[in-house]
């Protein structure tokens, strides 16, 4: 895999993202993709296990913002209100701009922060692309916007499909010696 799309980690769903990880790693603000990241593509809705992880993330310090390309403002917002952060939409990932305002919004420095995400040509290209950690994550739902099924099929070209999977199985096996 070319090594600007590769994630710096790697996880099944936001709720396994490793609070310590991200204390250890010294990150205090999280970038957040909306759609297949935190919820269904185009829903406004949240899993209890969600708005859990948000509340704990919160708990250790920790900032969020979404970023997202989203062209609809209400539904962006309506998620932004439910879990009580900032937001940024029609953010045009992977370009730099969308990022850097949500950088802005948490007042952190770019090696503070970290983008997390379901796609490796937005979120961990765009991120890779302005200096901050990357985490990829499996999408929530297979539902998606027509765009975003072309950008599966490159990323399949890419790698992501063995690259992630070989990771995860890893990191499953690690967890079940313990």
């Amino acid at each position: 895999m070319i090594r600007i799309l590769q994630p710096d980690f790697q996880y099944e769903s936001i709720q396994c993202i490793s609070i310590e990880d991200l204390v250890n790693n010294g990150i205090k603000g999280l970038l957040l993709d909306l759609d297949n990241t935190i919820s269904p593509w185009n829903d406004k809705s949240l899993t209890g296990d969600v708005i859990d992880w948000f509340n704990r993330i919160k708990a250790q310090g920790i900032k969020a913002c979404i970023v997202s390309n989203s062209r609809r403002p209400d539904r962006v917002a309506a998620v932004a209100d439910i879990l009580g952060i900032e937001y940024v939409y029609q953010a045009a990932k992977p370009r730099k701009k969308g990022f850097l305002r949500g950088i802005t919004h948490l007042g952190l420095r770019p090696e503070q922060v970290a983008i997390v995400g379901d796609q490796l040509l937005t979120d961990v290209l765009g991120g890779k692309r302005v200096g901050i950690k990357t985490i990829l994550l499996m999408p929530i739902d297979e539902r998606e916007f027509g765009g975003t099924k072309i950008l599966r099929f490159l990323e399949r070209l890419f790698g992501r499909k063995i690259y992630y999977t070989k990771n995860i199985l890893k990191n499953l096996q690690a967890q079940n010696k313990q």
